[in-house]
């Protein structure tokens, strides 16, 4: 069994929608860490209105730190991006998101795409979204795929998606869209809201497992560690026993106070996975 370490804890510029993106960055290089995870939101990088001069201004921030992008997450589970959409026009659009979204990757040197397989009308037979679901994901993983982009897919909360919500339904999507380069991410927050654990994702996907966001909840809310109930510590020791090589990231939205001081948040994250892990090598 290879332990965690401390160094696959990414930054990210969750909780910090209202600071600059160089804020950000100045305290993930601050705070020791060395990859980030960008979340996709205005004005720090709108997949939409990200052309190649602000992607070079992105970089040179990232290079001056020291920092390398571990996952680029677009901001996917609000309107009006939804790849499922029974509406042509709103789906064309957001796989064409998603198709500028790859070429964001391959620009920022980003090894995956951070993706999740929308949501269909609620008044209509679930297979029939699952179908626009699985054909844009298809185009999304080959295009990336072309780009040395892998994608990784994130079950939602069920008040999310009703396509994806747990590992079943997620072996199954996997299964259809059928794309090697296509990973799972694994959600603490929609793992306790479908009552499911590590070991169940361990034996349905195994190394398939190239993400993680590691936040607490009550059991939902995406909350700083100790402000919800899940028992991190125990997920914690369950990933490394899964020989997980991949990133850990603070997904902290809460109820906005987070964006506040999004540094004291996160730094009490950190110290609280350090201990963690202290207490596992023990």
């Amino acid at each position: 069994m290879s332990k965690l370490g401390l160094d696959q804890v990414s930054g990210s510029n969750f909780a910090y929608q209202h600071h600059t993106l160089e804020r950000c960055l100045d305290d993930m290089a601050e705070l020791g860490r060395t990859k980030v995870e960008l979340w996709g939101i205005a004005p720090h990088l709108h997949i939409p209105q990200t052309d190649s001069a602000h992607l070079r201004k992105v970089k040179g921030q990232l290079l001056e730190r020291g920092l390398a992008v571990a996952c680029l997450t677009p901001e996917q589970v609000a309107y009006p991006v939804n790849i499922a959409s029974g509406e042509e026009w709103l789906r064309d659009q957001s796989l064409q998101f998603f198709l500028r979204a790859a070429e964001v990757c391959s620009e920022l040197e980003s090894p995956l795409l951070f993706l999740t397989a929308g949501r269909g009308y609620e008044d209509e037979p679930a297979d029939v979204a699952w179908t626009r679901s699985v054909e844009t994901l298809q185009t999304i993983t080959q295009r990336a795929a072309e780009l040395g982009v892998a994608c990784v897919l994130e079950p939602l909360q069920r008040v999310e998606s009703n396509l994806v919500t747990d590992v079943g339904s997620l072996r199954s999507m996997l299964d259809d869209v059928g794309s090697s380069t296509l990973g799972v991410v694994i959600d603490t927050v929609a793992l306790a809201a479908a009552g499911e654990s590590i070991s169940d994702y361990s034996k349905a996907f195994g190394e398939g497992i190239r993400h993680v966001h590691l936040v607490d909840g009550a059991p939902t809310g995406h909350l700083a560690w100790g402000d919800g109930f899940l028992d991190l510590d125990e997920i914690l020791r369950e990933l490394s026993q899964l020989d997980y090589s991949g990133a850990l990231t603070f997904e902290l939205f809460g109820d906005g106070s987070y964006s506040l001081e999004p540094r004291t948040a996160v730094t009490r994250c950190l110290e609280a996975v350090e201990t963690s892990l202290a207490q596992t090598v023990a």
